[in-house]
Order: structure tokens, then sequence, then C-alpha cells
């Protein structure tokens, strides 16, 4: 048998590429499905033709496209936040929704939308996402550190830390009912209501984050070594996981600014992947990506499909599928670890 054949550095590239076109087609279906959707039933045909200019030109492009784009960009930060925080925290549970960073980004929104003028909202939300978000994994650390920083810890910490933030937003939006339409957005996650000026700030915002995650998945692979080797290498271990851990605060925050707080896709989606490519992070980070993007898209959809006239907020579908999932995979840990 030829060699080649059977050499995992030959099979493993060529797998990883078929992955990733098979998740890229099925990420254009599921989009042209979606967009088919809605109070409107459309064809596939006149969704086609409403993307360049046909009858149905205003629907698709100022409600149901942008609608789309959004949840595939938040899907693909989400999963790419949680890959990095499993990596800095050598934590196979962390992501930004279990360690409690979307309900604290969620925090920051809302106390931006209620307390800032109105005429500040569109640099004060932002800022508030990651001011909360960034202050619930300074607190993560610093608790999980002092109590021993083990997987369970961790995890039970970031819990506790997401109940606070959430009871935290509960609270507000009794104190300023006035807000509580918008800020019902970072309670339950949710893609509706889109727009075209939230494709354009989440696309700067994560164009602005890429030239970083690459460069961070260029050094995933290293960062899982032991500090003396990462050392003798010449790389700070501090630093490198701070870099992690600071990326995946970035990239949350500008997830939750868009679609609030989607529960558990960040956990699931880096899960997924490695099932499909394996652990090396030039396989796994762009796997990781569009698993993300198709489980959003999909939570979406799902949420739009199972109770109609009405919907159901993504971040509640993908709750629903994540929280299960946590439970097999902090009773794997204790099993593991005797």
């Amino acid at each position: 048998m030829n060699a080649a054949l059977v050499d995992p550095s030959t099979s493993q590239p060529l797998r990883t590429t078929l992955v990733c076109v098979g998740l890229a087609v099925l990420l254009v279906l599921l989009a042209l499905v979606s967009m088919a959707l809605g109070a409107v039933p459309l064809s596939l045909n006149r969704v086609l033709a409403g993307l360049f200019g046909g009858p149905d030109a205003f629907i698709i492009g100022q409600y149901r496209l942008p609608r789309v784009i959004v949840a595939i960009l938040s899907g693909a930060a989400l999963a790419l936040a949680g890959l990095f925080l499993q990596v800095a925290l050598r934590n196979p549970i962390a992501s930004p929704d279990v360690v409690g960073i979307t309900k604290g980004a969620g925090l920051g929104a809302m106390l931006a939308l209620i307390f800032a003028p109105p005429a500040w909202i569109i640099w004060s939300v932002p800022v508030g996402v990651i001011i909360g978000a960034g202050t619930v994994a300074v607190l993560l650390l610093a608790i999980g550190r002092g109590l021993g920083g083990g997987v369970t810890t961790l995890a039970l910490v970031g819990v506790s830390l997401g109940a606070l933030a959430q009871a935290m937003m509960q609270f507000l939006m009794v104190r300023y009912p006035r807000g509580i339409d918008q800020s019902m957005v970072w309670l339950a996650g949710s893609v509706y209501g889109s727009t075209i000026s939230d494709i354009l700030s989440l696309s700067f915002w994560l164009l602005a984050c890429l030239p970083v995650v690459i460069l961070l998945a260029m050094v995933l692979d290293i960062s899982a070594f032991g500090d003396d080797t990462l050392k003798s290498l010449g790389i700070s271990p501090n630093l490198l996981r701070a870099s992690l851990v600071l990326t995946a605060v970035v990239l949350t925050a500008g997830a939750v600014a868009s679609v609030g707080s989607i529960g558990f896709l960040g956990l699931l989606a880096p899960h997924i992947a490695r099932l499909m490519v394996g652990p090396h992070a030039r396989h796994l980070v762009p796997a990781t990506a569009l698993t993300g993007a198709l489980a959003l898209l999909l939570a979406d959809l799902i949420g739009r499909l199972v109770a109609l006239p009405n919907e159901i907020p993504a971040g509640i579908v993908a709750s629903v599928i994540g929280g299960p999932y946590l439970f097999f995979l902090l009773l794997w840990e204790a099993r593991r670890r005797g």
C-alpha cells in the first residue's frame, strides 16, 4: 500500500480541508433556508433573486440577510473565544458563558444602556461590554487561583459569577423599567432585529481582532506545554495565557454587543471541531469558527420554527442543548480524576 495513504501528515490536511469545505457548504445552505423563512415565506429562487436586486431585495437586504450574517460572525467569535479560554485555562469546560464572561459583558452593556446618554450609546455599549467581560475574567482568575484552580473549581466560580451578574441585570430591569425591552436581549440572546449597522460594527471589530487571532493560532499548540518548557523556548507563559484570555474577552465582547448572552456555544463548538479535525491548532481554529457559526445559525433557525408564529431566542435554544453537555463533561472529568 502506498505510504502516503496512511501517513497522518498527509491525510490530516486533506481531512481538515474536506471538513471545512463541508461546514462552509452547510453554512451557505442553512443561510439560504434561514432567509427563506419568516412572516412572509419565500422560495429559494426568490431569495437568490432578492440577493441580486430582485423584487424581494428590500426584505432580504434589510431584515433577513443582516440577521444571518450577524449570527455567523457572532457564532464564530464565541466559538473561538471558547477555544482560547479552554487552552489558556487548560480546562475542557471553559467557555465565555460557563465562566461568566458573557453575563459580565451583558451587565456592562445594560449599565451603558441605562445610564449613558443616548448620544453616547454607539461607543458606550462596547466600552461597557469590554469592562464587564474583563472584570469577570479578572475575578475568575483571581478567585479560581485562590481556591486551587481545578477544573471543577473554575467552573463553579464562573457559574457563580455569571449568576451574580445575571441577578444584577434582573435587578436593573426592575429598577429601571424604561430600558427593559433592550435589556431582554442581554438576558436571552437573540439575533432578531439585526441591522446593516450591526454587520458593519461587528465586522470591523472582528477584523481588528483577526491579526491577533492568527498570531495566537500559530502558538496555540505550544501553549499546552509546561511553564518550564515555554520559558526554555523564550516564551512567557503568563503573557501567552493573558493574551489568550484577553483575546477571548474581546471576541466575546463583540459578539455580546451584537446578539446578547448566547449560552454554551463557546463550550460546544471547540469540542465538536476536535472530534472532526483533531487537536492541532492550524486545523482546529478554522473548524471551530465554522462550527460556531453553523451552530448559532442553526439555533436561531430552530428557535424560529418550534414555536410558530412566535420565536424562541437563539440563546435559549443553545442553552437547552449545551446545559446537559456541560453536565456530561463535569461527570467525565470527575471520573477521569478518580
